[in-house]
Protein backbone atom coordinates (compact mmCIF):
# COMPACT_ATOMS: atom_id res chain seq x y z
CA UNK A 1 0.00 0.00 0.00
CA UNK A 2 1.81 3.23 -0.57
CA UNK A 3 1.59 6.24 1.56
CA UNK A 4 -1.25 8.30 0.73
CA UNK A 5 -3.65 4.95 0.85
CA UNK A 6 -2.34 3.99 4.15
CA UNK A 7 -2.61 7.78 5.18
CA UNK A 8 -5.83 7.87 4.31
CA UNK A 9 -7.10 4.55 5.52
CA UNK A 10 -5.88 5.19 8.84
CA UNK A 11 -6.95 8.90 9.23
CA UNK A 12 -10.64 7.31 8.51
CA UNK A 13 -10.54 5.30 11.46
CA UNK A 14 -8.80 7.78 13.27
CA UNK A 15 -11.86 10.25 12.62
CA UNK A 16 -14.97 7.62 12.95
CA UNK A 17 -13.54 5.78 15.96
CA UNK A 18 -11.32 8.14 18.05
CA UNK A 19 -12.33 11.69 16.97
CA UNK A 20 -16.33 11.72 15.96
CA UNK A 21 -17.40 8.83 18.19
CA UNK A 22 -15.94 10.97 21.11
CA UNK A 23 -17.74 13.76 20.39
CA UNK A 24 -21.13 12.13 19.56
CA UNK A 25 -20.87 9.75 22.78
CA UNK A 26 -19.26 12.00 25.50
CA UNK A 27 -19.74 15.54 24.79
CA UNK A 28 -23.71 15.27 24.00
CA UNK A 29 -25.63 17.20 26.86
CA UNK A 30 -28.81 15.12 27.40
CA UNK A 31 -30.00 17.46 30.80
CA UNK A 32 -29.53 21.11 29.15
CA UNK A 33 -29.51 20.31 25.65
CA UNK A 34 -26.51 20.71 23.17
CA UNK A 35 -23.14 19.82 24.09
CA UNK A 36 -21.40 19.55 27.17
CA UNK A 37 -18.83 22.53 27.89
CA UNK A 38 -15.52 20.57 29.04
CA UNK A 39 -14.04 17.46 29.53
CA UNK A 40 -10.47 17.43 31.26
CA UNK A 41 -7.03 16.44 30.04
CA UNK A 42 -7.55 13.45 32.64
CA UNK A 43 -11.04 12.98 30.93
CA UNK A 44 -12.97 14.21 33.97
CA UNK A 45 -16.48 15.74 32.38
CA UNK A 46 -17.23 19.21 33.98
CA UNK A 47 -21.15 18.95 33.02
CA UNK A 48 -21.52 22.76 35.04
CA UNK A 49 -19.01 24.61 32.63
CA UNK A 50 -19.71 27.57 29.84
CA UNK A 51 -20.60 26.78 26.36
CA UNK A 52 -18.78 28.22 23.97
CA UNK A 53 -19.77 29.61 20.77
CA UNK A 54 -16.75 28.32 18.70
CA UNK A 55 -16.65 24.69 20.45
CA UNK A 56 -20.40 24.55 19.21
CA UNK A 57 -19.79 26.04 15.86
CA UNK A 58 -16.88 24.23 15.28
CA UNK A 59 -18.61 20.82 16.35
CA UNK A 60 -21.83 22.03 13.22
CA UNK A 61 -18.78 22.24 10.84
CA UNK A 62 -17.08 18.78 11.86
CA UNK A 63 -20.09 16.60 12.06
CA UNK A 64 -21.49 18.24 8.81
CA UNK A 65 -18.55 17.71 6.65
CA UNK A 66 -18.57 14.37 8.04
CA UNK A 67 -22.21 13.66 7.47
CA UNK A 68 -21.61 15.26 3.49
CA UNK A 69 -18.61 12.71 3.46
CA UNK A 70 -19.72 9.77 4.73
CA UNK A 71 -23.71 9.89 5.35
CA UNK A 72 -24.27 8.73 8.47
CA UNK A 73 -27.46 9.34 9.91
CA UNK A 74 -25.69 9.62 13.09
CA UNK A 75 -23.77 12.22 12.04
CA UNK A 76 -26.46 14.15 10.58
CA UNK A 77 -28.37 13.94 13.99
CA UNK A 78 -25.46 15.37 15.53
CA UNK A 79 -25.07 18.04 12.97
CA UNK A 80 -28.47 19.18 13.25
CA UNK A 81 -28.20 19.06 16.83
CA UNK A 82 -25.11 21.81 16.88
CA UNK A 83 -27.18 23.70 14.39
CA UNK A 84 -29.98 24.43 16.89
CA UNK A 85 -27.72 25.50 19.48
CA UNK A 86 -26.59 28.31 17.24
CA UNK A 87 -29.62 29.05 16.05
CA UNK A 88 -32.27 28.53 19.06
CA UNK A 89 -29.26 29.20 21.61
CA UNK A 90 -26.07 31.56 20.65
CA UNK A 91 -27.90 33.64 18.01
CA UNK A 92 -28.46 37.18 19.65
CA UNK A 93 -32.34 37.20 18.37
CA UNK A 94 -32.19 41.01 19.04
CA UNK A 95 -28.93 42.39 17.92
CA UNK A 96 -28.28 39.81 15.33
CA UNK A 97 -24.74 38.15 15.74
CA UNK A 98 -23.84 35.33 18.04
CA UNK A 99 -22.95 35.30 21.93
CA UNK A 100 -19.57 34.71 22.72
CA UNK A 101 -20.50 31.82 25.63
CA UNK A 102 -23.62 30.52 27.54
CA UNK A 103 -23.59 29.33 30.76
CA UNK A 104 -24.26 25.30 31.33
CA UNK A 105 -27.97 25.72 31.06
CA UNK A 106 -27.92 27.17 27.85
CA UNK A 107 -28.64 30.99 29.14
CA UNK A 108 -26.16 33.47 27.25
CA UNK A 109 -23.13 34.30 29.60
CA UNK A 110 -20.98 36.48 27.49
CA UNK A 111 -22.78 38.51 25.00
CA UNK A 112 -19.54 40.01 23.06
CA UNK A 113 -19.80 39.92 19.55
CA UNK A 114 -16.15 38.39 18.76
CA UNK A 115 -15.91 38.55 15.48
CA UNK A 116 -13.93 35.49 15.53
CA UNK A 117 -16.93 33.41 16.57
CA UNK A 118 -19.53 34.87 14.33
CA UNK A 119 -16.52 33.74 11.23
CA UNK A 120 -17.19 29.52 13.02
CA UNK A 121 -20.53 30.04 13.03
CA UNK A 122 -20.90 30.71 9.21
CA UNK A 123 -18.26 28.18 8.32
CA UNK A 124 -20.30 25.89 10.51
CA UNK A 125 -23.74 26.51 9.06
CA UNK A 126 -22.67 26.89 5.47
CA UNK A 127 -21.45 23.55 5.66
CA UNK A 128 -24.83 22.31 7.38
CA UNK A 129 -26.21 23.56 3.94
CA UNK A 130 -23.36 22.30 1.75
CA UNK A 131 -24.25 18.87 3.20
CA UNK A 132 -28.39 19.13 3.17
CA UNK A 133 -29.84 22.07 1.25
CA UNK A 134 -31.12 23.33 4.03
CA UNK A 135 -32.23 26.34 3.66
CA UNK A 136 -32.45 27.93 7.32
CA UNK A 137 -28.99 27.35 7.52
CA UNK A 138 -28.14 29.74 4.40
CA UNK A 139 -30.26 31.78 5.94
CA UNK A 140 -28.17 32.22 8.95
CA UNK A 141 -25.17 32.37 7.78
CA UNK A 142 -26.15 34.72 5.32
CA UNK A 143 -27.81 37.47 7.81
CA UNK A 144 -24.11 36.66 10.11
CA UNK A 145 -22.09 37.47 6.87
CA UNK A 146 -24.41 40.59 7.48
CA UNK A 147 -23.45 41.37 10.35
CA UNK A 148 -19.75 41.21 10.06
CA UNK A 149 -19.44 43.45 7.01
CA UNK A 150 -22.16 46.12 8.84
CA UNK A 151 -20.22 46.21 11.85
CA UNK A 152 -16.84 44.74 12.11
CA UNK A 153 -15.67 45.99 8.24
CA UNK A 154 -13.41 48.75 8.40
CA UNK A 155 -14.21 50.55 4.85
CA UNK A 156 -11.50 53.66 5.21
CA UNK A 157 -8.61 51.27 6.43
CA UNK A 158 -9.93 47.77 5.56
CA UNK A 159 -9.89 44.72 7.34
CA UNK A 160 -12.00 43.77 10.40
CA UNK A 161 -11.91 44.47 14.18
CA UNK A 162 -11.96 41.90 16.83
CA UNK A 163 -14.83 42.36 18.88
CA UNK A 164 -18.08 44.63 19.39
CA UNK A 165 -20.26 44.47 22.57
CA UNK A 166 -23.33 43.09 22.57
CA UNK A 167 -25.49 46.03 20.68
CA UNK A 168 -22.09 46.67 18.31
CA UNK A 169 -21.14 49.52 20.51
CA UNK A 170 -17.09 49.86 20.59
CA UNK A 171 -15.55 47.74 23.77
CA UNK A 172 -12.58 48.09 25.51
CA UNK A 173 -11.35 45.06 25.54
CA UNK A 174 -11.27 43.42 21.86
CA UNK A 175 -8.89 39.86 23.06
CA UNK A 176 -9.73 36.33 21.36
CA UNK A 177 -7.81 35.13 24.86
CA UNK A 178 -5.86 36.27 27.86
CA UNK A 179 -2.90 35.28 25.78
CA UNK A 180 -3.98 37.49 23.01
CA UNK A 181 -2.70 41.24 22.88
CA UNK A 182 -5.63 43.64 22.71
CA UNK A 183 -5.22 45.09 19.28
CA UNK A 184 -7.70 46.18 16.81
CA UNK A 185 -6.71 43.88 14.39
CA UNK A 186 -5.38 40.24 14.11
CA UNK A 187 -4.10 37.52 11.59
CA UNK A 188 -6.44 35.40 13.31
CA UNK A 189 -9.59 36.75 13.22
CA UNK A 190 -8.97 37.53 9.22
CA UNK A 191 -8.14 33.73 8.33
CA UNK A 192 -11.14 32.74 10.13
CA UNK A 193 -13.00 35.41 8.38
CA UNK A 194 -11.65 34.03 5.13
CA UNK A 195 -12.28 30.27 5.61
CA UNK A 196 -16.03 31.26 6.24
CA UNK A 197 -16.46 33.47 3.27
CA UNK A 198 -14.81 30.60 1.40
CA UNK A 199 -17.19 28.00 2.23
CA UNK A 200 -20.12 30.21 2.17
CA UNK A 201 -18.83 31.46 -1.54
CA UNK A 202 -19.01 28.09 -2.64
CA UNK A 203 -23.38 27.37 -1.57
CA UNK A 204 -24.08 31.34 -2.25
CA UNK A 205 -22.19 33.22 -5.06
CA UNK A 206 -22.95 36.54 -3.44
CA UNK A 207 -21.18 39.80 -5.93
CA UNK A 208 -20.89 41.36 -2.41
CA UNK A 209 -19.23 38.37 -0.92
CA UNK A 210 -17.03 37.71 -3.58
CA UNK A 211 -15.77 40.76 -3.43
CA UNK A 212 -15.12 40.88 0.54
CA UNK A 213 -13.11 37.26 -0.29
CA UNK A 214 -10.91 38.94 -2.71
CA UNK A 215 -10.14 41.51 -0.78
CA UNK A 216 -9.27 39.30 2.45
CA UNK A 217 -6.89 37.36 0.24
CA UNK A 218 -5.15 40.54 -0.97
CA UNK A 219 -5.13 41.94 3.01
CA UNK A 220 -3.17 38.58 3.55
CA UNK A 221 -0.81 38.86 0.64
CA UNK A 222 -0.44 42.79 0.84
CA UNK A 223 -0.58 43.41 4.76
CA UNK A 224 -0.42 40.28 7.04
CA UNK A 225 2.19 38.65 4.79
CA UNK A 226 5.84 39.63 5.82
CA UNK A 227 7.53 40.00 2.15
CA UNK A 228 10.89 39.62 3.99
CA UNK A 229 9.83 36.37 6.22
CA UNK A 230 7.55 34.69 4.97
CA UNK A 231 5.54 34.86 8.33
CA UNK A 232 2.58 36.29 8.72
CA UNK A 233 2.40 38.86 11.36
CA UNK A 234 0.18 38.79 14.12
CA UNK A 235 -1.48 42.07 15.36
CA UNK A 236 -2.00 45.37 13.93
CA UNK A 237 -3.38 48.90 15.19
CA UNK A 238 -5.42 50.35 12.76
CA UNK A 239 -3.65 51.45 10.02
CA UNK A 240 -2.49 47.67 9.73
CA UNK A 241 0.95 48.80 11.20
CA UNK A 242 2.83 45.68 13.10
CA UNK A 243 2.89 45.60 16.35
CA UNK A 244 5.12 42.82 18.16
CA UNK A 245 7.44 40.23 16.41
CA UNK A 246 5.71 36.82 17.16
CA UNK A 247 5.71 33.70 14.58
CA UNK A 248 3.06 31.57 14.67
CA UNK A 249 4.53 28.41 12.84
CA UNK A 250 0.85 26.57 13.26
CA UNK A 251 -1.24 29.79 11.69
CA UNK A 252 1.53 29.63 9.05
CA UNK A 253 1.36 26.29 7.60
CA UNK A 254 -3.08 26.82 8.80
CA UNK A 255 -2.47 29.80 6.49
CA UNK A 256 -0.54 28.61 3.16
CA UNK A 257 -3.60 26.30 2.13
CA UNK A 258 -6.62 28.03 3.91
CA UNK A 259 -5.38 30.71 1.34
CA UNK A 260 -5.04 28.50 -1.76
CA UNK A 261 -8.40 27.06 -1.08
CA UNK A 262 -10.09 30.84 -1.47
CA UNK A 263 -8.27 31.73 -4.44
CA UNK A 264 -9.42 28.16 -6.02
CA UNK A 265 -12.86 28.39 -4.80
CA UNK A 266 -12.68 32.21 -6.48
CA UNK A 267 -11.31 30.46 -9.76
CA UNK A 268 -9.51 33.36 -10.67
CA UNK A 269 -6.56 32.11 -13.01
CA UNK A 270 -5.08 36.10 -12.36
CA UNK A 271 -5.29 35.59 -8.67
CA UNK A 272 -4.02 32.46 -8.51
CA UNK A 273 -0.74 33.18 -10.33
CA UNK A 274 -0.36 35.82 -7.29
CA UNK A 275 -0.97 33.56 -4.61
CA UNK A 276 0.50 30.20 -5.53
CA UNK A 277 4.42 31.28 -5.34
CA UNK A 278 3.20 32.52 -1.65
CA UNK A 279 1.79 29.63 -0.54
CA UNK A 280 4.85 27.59 -1.24
CA UNK A 281 6.46 30.50 0.35
CA UNK A 282 4.48 30.55 3.31
CA UNK A 283 4.95 26.91 3.66
CA UNK A 284 8.43 26.87 3.40
CA UNK A 285 9.03 29.92 6.12
CA UNK A 286 6.35 27.72 8.50
CA UNK A 287 9.01 24.53 8.12
CA UNK A 288 11.42 26.63 10.46
CA UNK A 289 9.18 25.08 13.32
CA UNK A 290 9.61 21.51 12.83
CA UNK A 291 11.39 18.99 14.65
CA UNK A 292 14.07 15.93 14.24
CA UNK A 293 10.33 13.85 14.65
CA UNK A 294 8.57 16.01 11.96
CA UNK A 295 6.48 17.26 14.24
CA UNK A 296 5.92 21.18 14.43
CA UNK A 297 6.63 23.31 17.73
CA UNK A 298 4.17 26.20 18.44
CA UNK A 299 5.76 29.68 18.15
CA UNK A 300 8.79 31.66 18.35
CA UNK A 301 9.69 35.48 19.35
CA UNK A 302 12.33 36.98 17.33
CA UNK A 303 15.20 38.86 18.42
CA UNK A 304 13.97 37.75 21.88
CA UNK A 305 15.56 34.88 22.88
CA UNK A 306 12.21 32.91 23.43
CA UNK A 307 10.27 29.68 21.81
CA UNK A 308 7.79 27.81 22.80
CA UNK A 309 8.45 24.16 21.27
CA UNK A 310 5.36 22.39 22.77
CA UNK A 311 3.70 20.71 19.68
CA UNK A 312 -0.16 21.69 20.12
CA UNK A 313 -2.60 18.88 18.61
CA UNK A 314 -3.97 21.76 15.81
CA UNK A 315 -0.66 22.70 15.05
CA UNK A 316 0.22 19.21 14.24
CA UNK A 317 -3.65 18.51 12.24
CA UNK A 318 -2.48 21.92 9.68
CA UNK A 319 0.83 20.47 9.45
CA UNK A 320 -0.50 17.43 7.95
CA UNK A 321 -3.03 19.44 5.98
CA UNK A 322 -1.01 22.32 4.83
CA UNK A 323 2.13 19.72 3.20
CA UNK A 324 -0.63 17.19 1.61
CA UNK A 325 -1.52 20.76 -0.35
CA UNK A 326 1.57 21.16 -1.54
CA UNK A 327 1.83 17.57 -2.42
CA UNK A 328 -1.12 17.69 -4.61
CA UNK A 329 -0.80 20.89 -6.12
CA UNK A 330 2.60 21.26 -6.73
CA UNK A 331 3.49 17.65 -6.91
CA UNK A 332 5.63 18.51 -3.54
CA UNK A 333 6.95 14.79 -2.86
CA UNK A 334 8.97 15.87 -0.14
CA UNK A 335 5.99 17.43 1.39
CA UNK A 336 3.93 14.34 1.37
CA UNK A 337 7.06 12.62 3.40
CA UNK A 338 7.01 15.74 5.65
CA UNK A 339 3.10 15.17 6.11
CA UNK A 340 4.22 11.23 6.69
CA UNK A 341 5.82 11.61 9.20
CA UNK A 342 4.12 14.25 11.33
CA UNK A 343 1.38 11.61 10.81
CA UNK A 344 3.67 9.63 11.99
CA UNK A 345 4.28 12.07 15.34
CA UNK A 346 0.72 12.08 16.16
CA UNK A 347 -0.10 8.53 16.04
CA UNK A 348 2.72 8.07 18.63
CA UNK A 349 2.07 11.03 21.08
CA UNK A 350 -1.04 12.55 20.76
CA UNK A 351 -3.90 10.21 19.79
CA UNK A 352 -5.75 8.92 23.24
CA UNK A 353 -6.57 5.23 21.86
CA UNK A 354 -7.72 4.33 25.50
CA UNK A 355 -10.32 7.23 26.21
CA UNK A 356 -10.95 8.97 22.41
CA UNK A 357 -9.44 12.33 20.67
CA UNK A 358 -6.48 13.58 20.87
CA UNK A 359 -4.28 15.71 23.81
CA UNK A 360 -3.76 18.86 24.01
CA UNK A 361 0.06 18.53 23.13
CA UNK A 362 3.08 17.06 23.87
CA UNK A 363 5.38 19.26 26.19
CA UNK A 364 9.47 19.97 24.90
CA UNK A 365 10.20 17.06 27.68
CA UNK A 366 8.67 14.89 25.29
CA UNK A 367 5.63 14.02 27.78
CA UNK A 368 2.38 14.51 26.84
CA UNK A 369 -0.11 17.47 28.36
CA UNK A 370 -3.02 16.00 30.49
CA UNK A 371 -2.97 19.49 32.15
CA UNK A 372 -5.03 20.90 29.26
CA UNK A 373 -8.29 19.93 28.32
CA UNK A 374 -9.71 17.06 26.01
CA UNK A 375 -12.52 18.90 24.96
CA UNK A 376 -13.48 22.63 25.70
CA UNK A 377 -13.98 25.92 24.96
CA UNK A 378 -11.01 25.89 23.03
CA UNK A 379 -10.15 21.99 21.85
CA UNK A 380 -12.91 21.28 19.64
CA UNK A 381 -12.84 18.57 16.66
CA UNK A 382 -12.32 20.68 13.97
CA UNK A 383 -8.77 20.59 13.33
CA UNK A 384 -8.05 17.46 13.82
CA UNK A 385 -11.21 15.94 12.09
CA UNK A 386 -10.62 18.24 9.36
CA UNK A 387 -7.28 16.83 8.69
CA UNK A 388 -8.94 13.43 8.30
CA UNK A 389 -11.80 14.63 6.14
CA UNK A 390 -9.33 16.60 3.90
CA UNK A 391 -7.44 13.39 3.11
CA UNK A 392 -10.25 11.28 2.50
CA UNK A 393 -11.63 13.95 0.27
CA UNK A 394 -7.94 15.13 -1.68
CA UNK A 395 -7.67 11.60 -2.83
CA UNK A 396 -11.20 9.51 -2.99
Amino acid sequence: MDILSRMRQEMRAVLEDNILSFWKDKMTDPVNGGFYGRITGTDELNPQAVKGAVLNARILWTFSSAYRLLGKPEYLETATRAKRVIIDRFYDKEHGGIYWSLDYTGTPSDTKKQIYALGFAIYGLSEYHRATGDEEALTYAVRLFGDIERHSFDSVKNGYCEALACDWSEIADMRLSAKDENERKTMNTHLHILEPYTNLYRVWKDAALEKQLRNLVTLFTDKILNQQTGHLELFFDDDWVSKYRIVSYGHDIEASWLLHEAALVLGDKALLEKVEPLVEYIAAAADEGLTTEGSMIYETFPGKGKTDTDCHWWVQAENVVGHINLYQHFDDEVALQKAFRCWEYIKKHLIDYKSGEWHWSVRADGTVNTADDKAGFWKCPYHNGRMCMEMIERFP
